[in-house]
């Protein structure tokens, strides 16, 4: 098996080397800024790069390794965060021009926390506006570096690209019906949506305050746990986190799957979904079956009638996180986000009390399919990466027209549960298929183990797009 070249190797990878010395946090940082600026013009990832302070902080990171102080995996390795992450004397824009000179004076917790992990924030990542599911045309959008005419996967969609193409190690994305999972299951990486409340939520921007998460994606399932070590934990600034000690989540990494119980649905999984990603999904299933995974059939609670309530509470609290700025300024956002805020100022204070009611149904008719499984397995997305126009992507309706867009995402976003994705195969055009584990609550180390499992025993962990 030939090298792999240094900007398409894992956190893990390039982390040993970085330890030993053989590889200067200085040197990696400046080969990742040169391709930066030779290939991204066409990604089209970055909304900000950060090239000075990430010099800076891969020269504070050498000298502290030089000095015998060095500090985990993450230290001096190159990753990027979403635009929605409060960094301090930079834009955070969230993609909407009413927020285009929105510039704090402090990091956001999950910044802070890569900061005292030693990693090299190169900068900022391009995203759907507010993180839904269109573009405001004062922005780029990121470039599926599967193919240019390619969904590169809603909101998280330059944490996506970015990473699949070798522009950052890792990145961080959020996740309120499927932002994580959708752009690594469109771009062929790993997606990690924590437990609701694992990750602080504090200084970065909400879209719907209930529903979002903070997660990593990267190129394996022990790089997702590296960044999600570092950035877990109780935060006195947002109430919402929880107080549970965060363990080490690569602990068990290497103790593979057998007897482990994965709930199968094979309705749910098949039912409106592309056949050869249901080939795949099943076969990577069957995978860790073969390793001594127990298979255990479950029934799925019908979720049909759950879509719209995701609807009304995320534009309803969207309609509340962007108070500051709409309607006194809506005619600065996209058409597509412009929309969704209307509807969410058109949602009553009963509906939105009936949507949240319908949630708590979800939830418990999920912890009930728990009693009896440790996993779900499932696919992240009913299709492939799709072709798409920039026009329908800057235009005023994409995405939840069709009723099954988020069957495999939104349950988990109501429930709050962890989840992993990770490719599982390809089509006949070469596109990258996934598969998703969804796990109880605080279960992150067993997801990584799952994915780590699956990785070392296929090879779709190192199936990479075609480019230079």
């Amino acid at each position: 098996m030939s090298e792999t070249p240094l900007h398409f190797k894992t956190i893990s990878e390039l982390a040993s080397q970085i330890k030993s010395k053989a590889l200067s946090p200085v040197e990696v940082t400046e080969s990742v800024l040169d391709r930066i600026r030779e290939q991204d013009p066409h990604y089209k990832s970055y909304a900000t790069v950060m090239a000075d302070q990430a010099r800076a902080s891969a020269q504070a990171a050498e000298q502290a390794i030089a000095a015998g102080n060095y500090l985990g995996p993450l230290h001096g390795v190159p990753i990027a965060v979403k635009d929605l992450c409060f960094t301090k004397g930079v834009a955070t824009m969230g993609a909407t021009k009413a927020l285009m000179n929105n510039v704090t004076d402090f990091d956001c917790t999950v910044v802070q926390k890569l900061n005292a992990a030693g990693a090299v924030i190169l900068g900022k990542l391009n995203l759907t506006e507010g993180a839904m599911a269109g573009y405001n045309p004062e922005f780029q959008v990121p470039v599926n570096p599967w193919g240019a005419d390619l969904w590169s996967g809603a909101s998280s969609s330059g944490s996506g690209v970015a990473t699949a193409s070798g522009l950052c190690y890792g990145s961080l994305g959020s996740d309120t019906g499927g932002s994580i999972r959708f752009p690594s299951a469109a771009c062929g990486i790993v997606g990690l949506k924590p437990t609701w409340g694992r990750v602080s939520r504090y200084g970065v921007l909400a879209l719907a305050e209930s529903l979002d998460h903070i997660g990593p994606m990267v190129r394996s399932a022990a790089d997702a746990g590296i960044m999600l070590q570092a950035i877990a934990g109780l935060d006195p600034h947002d109430p919402t986190t929880l107080p549970n000690p965060v363990p080490d989540m690569l602990e068990g990494i290497h103790q593979g799957v057998r007897g482990l119980r994965i709930g199968l649905d094979e309705k749910y999984v098949t039912e409106n979904t592309d056949p050869e990603l249901v080939q795949s999904v099943l076969a990577g299933i069957k995978t860790l079956e073969t390793l001594g995974a127990v298979i255990v059939p479950v029934q799925m609670p019908d979720i049909s009638g759950y879509m719209e309530a995701w609807g009304a509470i995320c534009s309803s609290e969207a309609l509340a996180a962007h108070e500051a700025t709409y309607p006194s300024r809506r005619d600065e956002y996209g058409p597509w986000f412009q929309g969704w805020l209307d509807n969410g100022a058109r949602v009553t204070g009963a509906e939105y009390a009936k949507a949240n009611n319908v949630r708590s149904a979800c939830r418990g008719l999920l912890n009930n399919i728990f009693q009896d499984i440790d996993v779900i397995g499932c696919p992240a997305m009913t299709t492939p990466p799709f072709p798409i126009t920039l026009e329908e992507m800057y235009g005023p309706s994409f995405l939840l027209d069709d009723p099954n867009w988020g069957r495999f995402t939104v349950p988990y976003d109501f429930s709050g549960s962890p989840t992993i994705s990770l490719p599982c195969g390809k089509n006949s055009d070469g596109l990258p298929l996934t598969i998703q584990f969804v796990g109880r609550h605080l279960s992150e180390p067993l997801l990584c183990r799952v994915g780590h499992t699956f990785e070392q025993t296929t090879d779709w962990g190192e199936f990479r797009p075609n480019i230079s």
